[in-house]
């Protein structure tokens, strides 16, 4: 059975590779600012990290840079 690819726009989660192409903002600074245990938008399954869509937008929003 062939797996359907969701656009990234409609994840909820996305990997650091997928938060970079969707944002612009490079893997090293995504690994860098999601390695803080105050980072909101960064969810921890076992070591794989993955980037909360909604709340890193909201982030994004806030920031004047990076």
């Amino acid at each position: 059975m062939k797996r359907k690819e969701v656009p990234i726009w409609e994840k909820s989660n996305l990997t650091v590779e997928e938060a970079a192409a969707y944002s612009g903002i490079g893997i090293n600074k995504l690994k860098e600012i999601t390695s803080s245990e105050k980072c909101e938008f960064v969810l921890w399954i076992g070591t794989k990290r993955l980037i909360k869509r909604r709340l890193f937008d909201k982030y994004i929003e806030r920031c004047y840079s990076l």
